[in-house]
C-alpha cells in the first residue's frame, strides 16, 4: 500500500494482509476515496431527515486491506468502542461517510468518519444493536 501524503485519519490493524505503516494500514482522506466513492440516502436517529452521505463501502475499505477476520472493533476520538460483524459489511451496504448533504464531517460533528447504516432500505436495522454500531468521529478499526 502508497503511504498517505495527508493527515491520518484512519487505522486500521489486526489480521489484515496490506499494510503501509509499523502500525498496520494508515489511511489519509485521498486514499480513503480512493477505494471509491458511494452515496446512500437514508434517516438516522441522530439527524433530521432523511440525509445524503458520501463515502466508501465499508466492504471494499476492508478488501482494501485483505481483512480476514469476522469481527471489527471500530474506536472512536472520545473512546466510544463497538463490535462489528463483518458478515454486516457483506449483507449491507454499509458506508464509511466522510460527507452528509454535499458537506464534509468534521470532528466537532460526526467526523471526520462515521459508519453508516442503510436503514431506510433495510428495516432489520432499525433497533437499538444496529444503532449503536452506528459509530461516528471514527479513528480506528481492528480486524479480528
Amino acid at each position: 500500500m502508497p503511504k498517505p501524503s495527508g493527515s491520518v485519519i484512519l487505522t486500521i490493524t489486526g489480521s489484515i494482509q496490506s499494510t503501509n505503516s509499523s502500525e498496520g494500514a494508515v489511511f489519509d482522506r485521498e486514499m480513503i476515496e480512493s477505494v471509491g466513492i458511494k452515496t446512500l440516502r437514508t434517516s438516522t436517529n441522530w439527524t433530521d431527515g432523511v440525509k445524503v452521505f458520501e463515502g466508501v463501502l465499508m466492504r471494499d475499505l476492508m478488501a482494501s486491506v485483505g481483512a480476514q477476520g469476522s469481527i471489527i472493533t471500530a474506536l472512536a476520538l472520545n473512546d466510544y468502542m463497538v463490535e462489528i460483524p463483518m458478515t454486516d459489511m457483506a449483507r449491507y451496504d454499509m458506508l464509511l461517510a466522510f460527507r452528509m448533504d454535499g458537506k464534509d464531517l468534521v470532528t466537532r460533528d460526526k467526523g471526520p468518519l462515521w459508519v453508516v447504516y442503510p436503514r431506510d432500505q433495510e428495516s432489520t436495522l432499525r433497533n437499538a444493536q444496529h444503532d449503536s454500531r452506528w459509530i461516528w468521529q471514527l479513528t480506528a478499526l481492528t480486524v479480528r
